[in-house]
């Protein structure tokens, strides 16, 4: 549902939009829907959204925000993403309210994902 001036969409650069879309779907089961050789998008997923061909990358290092997602089984999605290709930028460590930690997908792009468990 399009919800009058909230926040609807968000795009992130991607290097290799093949191998981006191999890792979101190999960790966390996205389908894609491709729009010509240099976009590709994805739906149903929390939020809508998609990756445009790039050579940047977003990083918290770089003022960027940081996109979270949540897991039940924190370590089981760290696996997931390190045997998808993906990096552990950060390891898993306490803050109040839970435990995090922060990854790069293939392109360089930082995520976090944390769990209250």
């Amino acid at each position: 549902m399009l919800e009058h001036e909230k926040i609807n969409y968000v795009e992130f650069p991607a290097k290799d939009i093949p191998a981006t879309k191999s890792f979101f779907t190999t960790v966390f089961g996205w389908t894609f829907e491709d729009f010509g050789p240099d976009y590709t998008a994805f739906s149903n997923e929390g939020i809508d959204g998609g990756f445009f061909r790039s050579d940047l990358k977003v990083s918290t290092n770089n003022g960027s925000a940081l996109i979270v997602f949540y897991s039940k089984e924190l370590e089981q999605t760290l696996a997931k993403i390190e045997n998808a290709g993906g990096s552990i930028i950060k390891p898993i460590f306490s803050f109040p309210g839970g435990r995090r930690f922060h990854f790069g997908d293939p392109n360089g792009n930082e995520y976090a994902v944390w769990s209250d468990q």
